[in-house]
């Protein structure tokens, strides 16, 4: 008889084989998304919502928004939650950061987002690049607000020092899981140094530090909220929590699709903890909805 379960067994594992209702995405209205397309593809930038399949590119493209990536789209490391190419990049593109800062105005954005693939293969991981760009931003729209998604730079404090040192609002850096997991999760990335990314940033002058983690890896309550205990004595200010979704059979499997009013609990959690603004629920990625946050925060620092 046909097994008709909604869970698959992988490696002593139950897997859930079909996504639930609360996971569905908003599509995005489709010529805004085409007009998003064509004005991203004559720039030559690339996008982490196409990159990682981002369910929310749909909504996202819609309102204007996209979370540019820079350093190309091939990464030099293979995290096993990823889906962007692992490869040998080529070099980094000189015009870059300005195609970025004209398109971002042409877009009208108030709030920018730019990330990148890991590039190992730069003596500071590319970020001279991060503060070009962040400057050129600031150059064509003084009164714009940056967030800065970035790699862990191999725990390079002047390469921190340097994104740092060009004044984005926000300086973002995942841990994406929880401790016991970030070795298959990440592979070449380590967790205490990734905390010690945020630490730095703050030592360094950065006024906003932020983090996000995928839900449904395997992880355990005690170690998320260890997780959230251990953001929080690091200073970071904003946290995301999202649900991690398999890009392709050759990633890491879904181990559980956590219910929506698990996310509103891990919430309620946090904010306990002192996060000033935080984010949780099935569908938010790390910069989705990112100004929002990042004025409640600014809010809570009795900024304007």
């Amino acid at each position: 008889m046909a097994d008709t379960s909604p869970l698959l067994q992988i490696e002593g594992v139950k897997v859930p084989r079909r996504l639930p209702p609360w996971l569905r995405a908003k599509a995005g209205h489709w010529e805004r998304v085409h007009d998003m397309r064509v004005l991203l593809g004559q720039a030559h930038l690339h996008t982490v919502c196409e990159e990682a399949r981002c369910p929310n590119q749909g909504e996202c493209w819609t309102r204007g928004t996209a979370t540019f990536m820079l350093l190309g789209d091939t990464c030099t490391r293979s995290c096993g939650f990823c889906a962007v190419a692992t490869g040998r990049p080529k070099p980094p593109d000189p015009e870059e950061p300005r195609h970025v800062a004209e398109t971002s105005r042409r877009l009208g954005l108030r709030f920018v987002v730019v990330t990148s693939v890991n590039r190992d293969d730069l003596p500071d991981g590319g970020a001279a690049h991060f503060a070009e760009t962040v400057r050129a931003i600031y150059a064509v729209n003084p009164s714009s607000q940056v967030e800065v998604l970035v790699p862990d730079f191999k725990g390079d404090r002047e390469a921190i020092q340097t994104v740092v040192d060009a004044r984005p609002t926000v300086f973002n850096h995942n841990l994406e899981t929880v401790e016991r997991l970030t070795k298959q999760v990440r592979v070449q990335a380590r967790y205490r140094r990734s905390l010690q990314v945020l630490r730095d940033a703050k030592a360094a002058g950065q006024p906003i530090t932020k983090t996000g983690i995928m839900l449904g890896l395997g992880e355990t309550e005690p170690e998320v909220l260890q997780l959230f205990e251990e953001a929080r004595a690091a200073d970071v200010d904003i946290l995301t929590v999202g649900q991690y979704l398999q890009p392709t059979k050759d990633h890491l499997p879904v181990v559980e699709y956590v219910h929506p009013d698990r996310f509103h609990a891990l919430e309620d959690s946090a904010y306990r903890l002192g996060f000033k603004a935080v984010y949780a629920g099935p569908l938010v990625r790390s910069s989705y909805h990112a100004e929002l946050t990042a004025q409640k925060t600014q809010v809570a620092r009795g900024e304007e």
